[in-house]
């Protein structure tokens, strides 16, 4: 186990099971992953990111259960489901979806479906670039 995650679950670590299933089933079904640890998410890339693992409270406190993270994927379409506890548009068709998860039973077809199609969306995505603005001339 990598030391930054057992850093970044320092103070959750009932939760950490629940992690290390998750990254097993990325790991195992999509190719080509790289993990990033920050302070306030694990990050999960291919070309880009495609999911996120944090303690984002996607829910309200009294509607949590003790033992929860939070898992965030981007798609190009919004994902209609009970399981989605907020979905957002930060950009015309890139909805960011956020899901609750507490249990290894969660991490299941429907969730790794929709994060295996994050991170095919993630591979082919392209990313705009600001158009070259002409220098001015110089005065000489």
């Amino acid at each position: 186990m990598n030391a930054d995650i057992l850093f970044f679950f320092s103070e959750h670590l009932e939760a950490l099971p629940l992690y290390e299933d998750l990254e097993r089933q990325i790991l195992s079904s999509i190719e080509n992953v790289t993990i990033k640890v920050q302070k306030t998410q694990i990050s999960f890339s291919n070309r880009h990111n495609f999911a996120f693992v944090s303690f984002l409270p996607a829910r309200k406190a009294k509607d949590r259960p003790k033992t929860w993270l939070t898992v965030t994927f981007g798609l190009p379409h919004r994902v209609e489901s009970p399981r989605i506890d907020a979905a957002v548009e930060p950009y015309p068709n890139r909805w960011t979806h956020h899901v609750l998860i507490s249990a290894p039973e969660e991490i299941d077809e429907a969730l790794m479906g929709w994060i295996q199609e994050a991170a095919a969306f993630s591979a082919v995505k392209r990313r705009t670039t600001p158009k070259a603005v002409d220098a001015p001339l110089s005065k000489t």
